[in-house]
């Protein structure tokens, strides 16, 4: 299928459920987690009912007892949130899983004060990020928090590399991480979702000197390219020593 005609179908690749029929035993626990009504039961069988009101974040996984559901990366139609809201009542997140509810971390008069005696006075370090999720795969397009800012792309091994990460990379942007080597999939479909459906002022990709990171700043253009926005972009590179190359 080209690109053009998933984006007209609003088809992208992303994180979806599969059930496996032979081991489900149709005791209906994963249709009553899942809060956006995507499951359900059919012959004795829990079933997808609707691709696009499955959000791929996995309510459902754990309360599996037979191990039926599992997550794969898959073409699918994008996640209609404003359907699910409409037929299951304004209560409904856009993230079910307390562990990727989008967060937005500010820092108040007292933390600021804080960060300057402790900068002048002691070594104690002080936190830069400011938004919650960071992992590539778990931010949503929509987020408020993309909205005219500064983007920081980095590679998860990075901040272990550079010991003043924060202070140099993070400071005053958003952050995302992720791995090309670890993670499946590509992401160059999701980051250009961010581009296009957010004013990105700069992009700032920092990655490790290790050719599988070349991955990361490959998907960040590509993904650039998709949008068909023109953003400034720095990259990074960073070796194994903590130094910048």
């Amino acid at each position: 299928m080209s690109r053009k005609f998933r984006q007209w179908r609003n088809i992208m690749i992303r994180q979806m459920i599969r059930i496996d029929e032979e081991l489900c035993n149709g005791c209906g626990l994963c249709a009553s987690a899942c809060l956006e009504g995507a499951i359900g039961m059919k012959d004795g069988k829990a079933i997808l009912l609707r691709e696009d009101y499955c959000d791929g974040l996995g309510n459902c996984l754990p309360v599996c007892p037979t191990g039926a559901i599992t997550f794969e990366d898959r073409e699918a139609p994008a996640f209609n949130h404003e359907a699910v809201a409409h037929l299951m009542g304004d209560e409904v997140p856009v993230f079910s899983c307390p562990g990727t509810q989008m967060k937005v971390m500010k820092q108040s008069e007292q933390e600021t004060a804080e960060e300057t005696r402790t900068t002048k006075t002691t070594t104690k370090p002080v936190s830069q990020l400011r938004q919650w999720p960071v992992q590539i795969k778990l931010a949503s397009p929509q987020a408020a928090f993309f909205k005219n800012c500064d983007l920081l792309i980095a590679a998860d091994c990075s901040a272990y590399a550079y010991a003043d990460f924060h202070n140099t990379f993070i400071k005053d942007k958003v952050t995302l991480i992720g791995c090309p080597k670890l993670d499946e999939g590509d992401y160059a479909e999701k980051l250009a979702l961010i581009f296009e459906h957010n004013t990105i002022r700069s992009v700032t990709v920092v990655r490790m000197e290790v050719p599988c990171c070349g991955g990361l700043d490959s998907a960040v253009k590509r993904a650039i390219t998709a949008s068909g926005k023109i953003l400034p972009i720095a990259v990074v590179t960073l070796s194994s020593e903590g130094e910048i190359l």
